[in-house]
């Protein structure tokens, strides 16, 4: 099969099309003819590499993907050949205390598509058949592809960890990345207020067409959170999506009093430096999550399937430009997801 293939940590020339053994199959596996992947920021961590990381080379990267059914393993039922479908790429084992309990994401032998493991940019993948999901007739492969993780990522941090409740307001710091245009809409749909802060104005009508309320323009305003404490009438806001990190200062300050900061991810930088006072001050809450539960995949893939959260589609790439893709994403140019064509 063709795939994106990488040897060694680096930037995107280590990325490279090669031809590689198609996966085999152990029992409960099903094998996917992937159409369809679509990229994340967590595709260029694990092409750059971390202290610890440990991947058996050659790593194909890649969480997203959707296709059909080319294969069937042993203890496989419910399944046909040929059927369409998308890949949940949050790998539980079903077994342990917290995958009985519901918790898959927290698994004790968890693992996630194209970290872990070998991922979606290559024309088959190997999966547990737990982590598919059927796709509808007609349900366009790319745009389910675009889905899977930052909705079901969006979902789970807004909703289950933060029961976010109608009437309150969210702040979504960055205005067109994958996990925060899920997150707008689903704070929409879960009839929130909706405050986007943006780079700059074409990034932010992505968020004012997504149905934000207010938008900020941090090129023309960086002090953000006296905006925002000025248009919420010095109250603060109830959530702030925060998936950056290094601008936590001004998100704790841009909180009301019993607010949560949500976190999934650190675009810019693992660390970062906290002023405790406003912590217990304000009586804030930060809240960590990791993607999600089936239950979870389950509800928003039902919402996406029926148009009522639409993810945004930047641009397709053919897999084998998969490095052009990257560069494109690791350079912040993108306005929505980025997706390959898999021949």
């Amino acid at each position: 099969m063709k795939a994106i293939l990488f040897h060694r940590h680096g930037g995107p020339e280590v990325l490279e099309y090669s031809d590689f053994a198609e996966p085999q199959l152990v029992a409960g596996q099903v094998l996917v003819r992937l159409k369809a992947a679509a990229l994340n920021r967590l595709d260029i961590w694990v092409r750059n590499g971390w202290p610890g990381i440990k991947l058996e080379y050659p790593h194909i990267p890649g969480a997203d993907g959707a296709g059909e059914i080319a294969e069937i393993a042993e203890g496989v039922t419910g399944w046909a050949i040929g059927e369409r479908v998308v890949i949940n790429p949050n790998l539980g084992c079903g077994h342990c205390p917290a995958c009985q309990a519901g918790w898959d994401n927290r698994c004790q032998e968890w693992h996630l598509l194209g970290e872990s493991v070998r991922g979606t940019y290559a024309q088959y993948a190997a999966v547990p058949a737990a982590s598919l999901y059927r796709l509808p007739a007609g349900f366009d492969q790319h745009t389910a592809a675009a889905a899977a993780l930052v909705y079901l990522t969006a979902w789970h941090s807004l909703i289950t960890r933060a029961r976010l409740q109608a009437g309150e307001s969210v702040l979504v710091v960055g205005a067109s990345g994958g996990v925060n245009t899920a997150s707008i809409q689903i704070a929409r749909l879960a009839g929130a207020t909706v405050y986007v802060v943006g780079a700059n104005s074409e990034k932010l009508a992505v968020a004012e067409a997504l149905g934000a309320d207010v938008l900020i323009d941090r090129s023309k305003d960086e002090n953000w959170s006296k905006a925002i404490f000025a248009l919420t009438n010095r109250r603060g806001v109830d959530i702030i999506v925060d998936n950056v990190g290094s601008t936590y200062a001004q998100s704790f300050r841009a909180a009301a009093r019993g607010g949560r900061i949500l976190t999934v991810g650190n675009s810019g930088g693992p660390k970062i430096e906290i002023d405790n006072r406003l912590i217990f001050g304000k009586h804030l809450s930060i809240v960590g999550s990791t993607m999600g539960t089936k239950a979870d995949f389950a509800t928003v893939m039902d919402l996406v399937f029926a148009g009522k959260l639409k993810p945004v589609l930047d641009r397709t790439f053919p897999l084998s430009e998969a490095a052009a893709a990257q560069e494109r994403l690791e350079q912040g140019a993108q306005l929505g997801k980025i997706t390959l064509a898999i021949p």
